[in-house]
């Protein structure tokens, strides 16, 4: 946020003007004095105090602002919705707009890209890292319940043939999501192969019940 020359009697009045304008208190305001101002002599040559002021720029400030850029450059209106989660101290961002597909794109790789870059635009140069997790429509629960059901069918045709099955290349949450979805497994086992980005998940049966 660029800064805005304030004036008043004094540096506090200006500094007043200053909360007042951006409707918020002095620890979230960052300024520089200009002019100290001063009363002159019998009210002669008297000087108003100016200072350069503008509001703190919080996480969620850059958050938004990154993601409203990259969405610009696309062709893309968004309204940006962010919730911290304190326990986990990560930011949950949702996304609104008409045109959400284009930004999932196919499974989700547009939206996970948007993620990985939010995150290191966000970290750059600073001390303590912040996790960003963004989602839209709902896709993070709708894709996890796919795989969720693939999982189960997979495990299913493994223990018919008795042969491994190896899934398409996957994201690190959609691999664990298989593998957290068969755990319980008490048939079927499962291993991750490959580098990224064609790491995949490898279902086998489980040699004691083989």
């Amino acid at each position: 946020m660029e800064y805005k020359e304030f004036a008043g009697k004094t540096v506090d009045d200006a500094l007043t003007e200053a909360l007042v304008f951006f409707g918020t208190t002095s620890d979230q305001v960052e300024y520089e004095v200009v002019e100290k101002g001063s009363s002159g002599f019998l009210g002669i040559g008297t000087k108003e105090a100016v200072i350069k002021a503008r509001k703190k720029c919080t996480a969620e400030d850059k958050i938004e602002g990154f993601i409203k850029d990259v969405a610009h450059a696309m062709g893309i209106e968004v309204r940006v919705e962010i919730k911290k989660d304190e326990e986990e101290g990560t930011y949950n961002v949702e996304l609104f707009g008409d045109e959400m597909g284009i930004l999932i794109g196919k499974r989700g790789q547009t939206l996970d890209s948007l993620q990985y870059l939010t995150n290191l635009a966000i970290n750059k140069g600073t001390d303590e890292y912040i996790k960003v997790k963004i989602d839209t429509e709902d896709y993070r629960n709708r894709r996890k319940e796919t795989l969720e059901n693939l999982a189960k069918n997979i495990s299913y045709k493994v223990k018919k043939t008795r042969r491994p099955v190896s899934l398409e290349p996957m994201n690190p949450f959609e691999r664990r999501v298989i593998h957290s979805a068969l755990q319980q497994d008490r048939f079927v086992t499962t291993h991750s192969e490959g580098e990224e980005p064609y790491r995949h998940v490898v279902v086998t049966l489980k040699r004691e019940r083989a």
